[in-house]
């Protein structure tokens, strides 16, 4: 389950000092971009139940990571509906809606 609360959504507080507040569609160019950055989001941790991520799941990841990853050429797809405003305060709109998924339906 995503999010700072593991409860499915984006939303962050004081405690969260990564800011885990974009949602985005995992890529295999960004899972192994962020392993080399030394986060390794596709490697299962039991002991945290976590299952490790794959491409087409959703994750939410830190607004300072995913500004780099979009300085890199890296920026995974971004779910706007479901990131938190509070991302802006590190990245702008634009580049949001640059990355942003299309949903189906």
């Amino acid at each position: 389950m995503t999010g700072w609360h593991r409860d499915g959504f984006c939303e962050t507080d004081a405690n969260d000092h990564g800011q885990h507040s974009i949602c985005c569609v995992m890529t295999e160019a960004f899972l192994r971009y962020s392993k080399a950055q030394g986060n390794d989001l596709s490697t299962p941790i039991p002991a945290f139940q976590f299952p490790g991520l794959q491409p087409g799941d959703h994750w939410c990841i830190c607004a300072p990571r995913w500004k780099q990853a979009f300085e890199d050429g890296m920026a995974p797809l971004v779910r706007l509906e479901a990131t938190e405003d509070t991302a802006l305060s590190v990245v702008t709109l634009d580049q949001l809606k640059q990355h942003a998924h299309q949903s189906i339906g």
